[in-house]
């Protein structure tokens, strides 16, 4: 009978990769503390409404790539492709309204998309989404923006690129889409197939799309800050005004969209040069209409998601250092039975003293534990013997140097201690 196989889009992240996503998820939790943001949980799945109300019927995820089914009870259900949706629905779900404003949240977690495997990007996936929910205020999208390079900074990398937009609002994006249909209408039949589509139901993702016969076509189409009203012109003014006074640099895109329906006036990537055509590490915006999208009063808001695996990917490239790798503290080595008992209180006194340690449990020969402990890059083995149990002590053996010596079964904690800190 063959093994049965993880299913094509998903993959294991094992020990040797997992350590590197903890150092990634320890820096988001510190940057969060410093900019003041809280980290919730929310489900993996939702009612599949959310999704299609919040980020659009004519969107490749929901007409695509949602992974729909329905429960017993008949309701139709989505593992989520973001978390927007969900971060603005719990908002809205538990009145956090009358908090003080914005609520600052983060997220982590699993999301699920049906699209083609490639380099960094999978059908299961990891996303890091930041929020703040419940102020208009551009300085907040200053916020947000900063919060991502501040991240991206303390990670160590380089070579990254903010391009930024504004995709308008209701009042003056129906003039651009106008605009944008008669400049596309002349080049309809050029278009790809899924573009032709998107021409009548929204034709501001054609500006989106990864074809390059459509890029090509797109480069001379009209952009929308020049049909911007007075309030967005001035919001996405004080944004760059902003970044130009943090010193971030940025490079203005006027075919940036974002592929959510729900962004509205600044939009924003973070590219890397690392990733080949799929070079968006961080992406994100404005979205100050989506609450109203899922039945809930007006409610605006900024965010970014940033893809780990990616995050991970860029690192590697550019060589970045993710710390030391985890490794135990001390190796318990025993010669027979009976110090395997003493080794097993052994191990859970120095575990109480939050020093990890580990032992072999198959029996293998004295070599071989030490070969173990190398492997496992332990600091040091404590070896456990006849002798050494007789005597009431431990020898300690320093596995860089190669030296040892006996210690005090009762003062082996603070040995060690003072041994590993060193």
């Amino acid at each position: 009978m063959d093994i049965i196989k993880a299913p094509r889009g998903v993959r294991d992240v094992l020990p040797d990769e997992s350590w590197k996503w903890a150092y990634v998820m320890d820096a988001a939790r510190k940057v969060s503390n410093v900019f003041g943001y809280s980290e919730v949980h929310l489900p993996i799945f939702e009612h599949t409404e959310l999704f299609a109300r919040g980020i659009g019927d004519s969107t490749d995820v929901v007409e695509k790539e949602m992974y729909t089914f329905e429960d017993r009870s008949g309701r139709s259900l989505t593992l989520r492709p973001e978390l927007t949706a969900s971060m603005v629905r719990c908002y809205l779900e538990h009145g956090m309204s009358q908090k003080v404003q914005p609520v600052k949240m983060w997220s982590a977690g699993p999301m699920f998309r049906y699209e083609r495997p490639q380099k960094g990007r999978y059908r299961q996936f990891w996303q890091l989404d930041v929020e703040a929910l419940g102020s208009d205020a551009p300085e907040v999208d200053l916020e947000i923006i900063s919060f991502a390079i501040y991240l991206f900074d303390m990670l160590g990398l380089s070579n990254l690129e903010v391009v930024v937009n504004s995709v308008g609002c209701p009042e003056c994006r129906p003039t651009y889409r106008q605009a944008l249909k008669d400049y596309v209408g002349s080049k309809f039949e050029l278009l790809c197939p899924t573009c032709q589509n998107r021409f009548d139901r929204n034709p501001l993702r054609i500006l989106d799309c990864k074809n390059e016969g459509c890029r090509e076509i797109m480069k001379e189409a009209p952009g929308m800050t020049d049909y911007l009203c007075d309030e967005c012109k001035e919001h996405f003014h004080r944004v760059k005004e902003g970044m130009s006074l943090l010193g971030i640099h940025y490079k203005e895109d006027k075919n940036l969209v974002r592929g959510l329906d729900y962004y509205t006036k600044t939009a924003f990537e973070v590219l890397s040069g690392e990733l080949g055509a799929q070079n968006a590490v961080c992406g994100g915006g404005r979205y100050d209409n989506l609450a109203e999208a899922i039945g809930g009063p007006h409610v605006p808001g900024v965010g970014f998601a940033a893809g780990i695996e990616r995050i991970v990917l860029t690192m590697e490239g550019q060589g970045c250092d993710f710390g030391p790798k985890p490794a135990i503290d001390v190796f318990v080595v025993t010669a027979d039975d009976s110090a395997k008992r003493a080794a097993m209180k052994l191990l859970y006194e120095i575990r109480q003293n939050r020093i990890s340690v580990d032992m072999d449990y198959s029996g293998k020969s004295l070599g071989s534990q030490l070969k173990m402990a190398s492997n496992k890059e332990a600091r040091l083995a404590c070896i456990l013997g006849d002798t050494e149990l007789q005597k009431g002590v431990v020898t300690v053996k320093d596995l860089a140097s190669g030296s040892q010596e006996e210690v005090s079964r009762d003062s082996l904690v603070d040995y060690i201690r003072h041994s590993i800190a060193h």
